[in-house]
């Protein structure tokens, strides 16, 4: 029987004081973003925010948010910090979310971040030594689905033998999946940085590499070791899409701007 990945819920703690004045004037955290090179600027000019919605390009914003995400790594329990990137996770109902992934010796780290508020809502956590196969491709989905969903996917699988329960299929807010869904960030294209930070086939990349380690130094009694890479399509079992289609095309997983309102 596979670990059941670990979803916590955080209240993000009381930010330091600066932190508005380093959302505004920008921040350096370390030098683990998008791969292990040396981390690029990430603030981007001014102009850049005006024409685009998205809180996470605020000057100094990421860097906050990197800051405080790598503060709540447990280097004793997760191991020390490989990589950081930007993502979408898109769910079994097409839904996307954004999301900041941290993969470390141990885990594969998932973190829910308000770009907002400049806190972390909530942290879900899946054992590298427990992931057994990674695919990539487009995405497919029912003949029934009206809509279509552009650019390639990748889907992590920690348990090939379990299959999800009806009621899961059907609980658009089901946490016990035994794969997880990712999609590049709709920032991606707007600088050279976040085109690093958000690079979804080089964080396949390193998330294999990271995953075959930890399957060499802690094996998993009773499982096949190893990670099994495949070039297929991502299949999203969704049959209406109609609130999908609302949500996405309102970025309503996104920490987006909205007229004088954010969420």
């Amino acid at each position: 029987m596979a670990e059941t990945p670990q979803v916590r819920e955080t209240s993000g703690g009381d930010r330091p004081e600066e932190a508005g004045q380093q959302a505004a004037q920008g921040g350096k955290s370390g030098s683990e973003v998008g791969h292990k090179s040396e981390e690029p600027p990430l603030t981007l000019p001014l102009d850049h925010f005006k024409n685009s919605k998205f809180f996470v390009l605020r000057p100094g914003t990421l860097h906050e948010a990197i800051k405080e995400v790598k503060s709540l790594v447990d280097t004793q329990v997760d191991g020390n910090v490989l990589s950081i990137w930007l993502l979408a996770e898109v769910d079994h109902w097409n839904n996307e979310r954004e999301r900041l992934a941290i993969i470390t010796d141990n885990f594969l780290l998932l973190f829910k971040y308000d770009f907002v508020m400049f806190r972390c809502e909530q942290i879900q956590k899946i054992p590298l030594n427990f992931v057994d196969r990674l695919c990539y491709g487009t995405f497919t989905f029912p003949m029934t689905y009206l809509l279509q969903r552009d650019g390639e996917g990748l889907r992590v699988f920690w348990d090939r033998l379990r299959e999800p329960s009806f009621t899961s299929w059907w609980n658009p807010f089901a946490t016990d999946l035994p794969y997880v869904t990712f999609t590049s960030h709709p920032v991606r294209h707007l600088s050279e940085a976040f085109s690093s930070i958000c690079n979804i086939q080089n964080f396949r990349e390193e998330l294999k590499g990271a995953a075959q380690k930890a399957h060499k130094e802690k094996p998993v009694p009773g499982k096949a070791n190893g990670v099994l890479v495949l070039k297929q399509s991502i299949h999203i079992q969704a049959y209406v899409g109609l609130m999908s289609f609302l949500g996405n095309t309102n970025k309503l997983g996104y920490c987006f701007a909205r007229g004088n309102l954010g969420f």
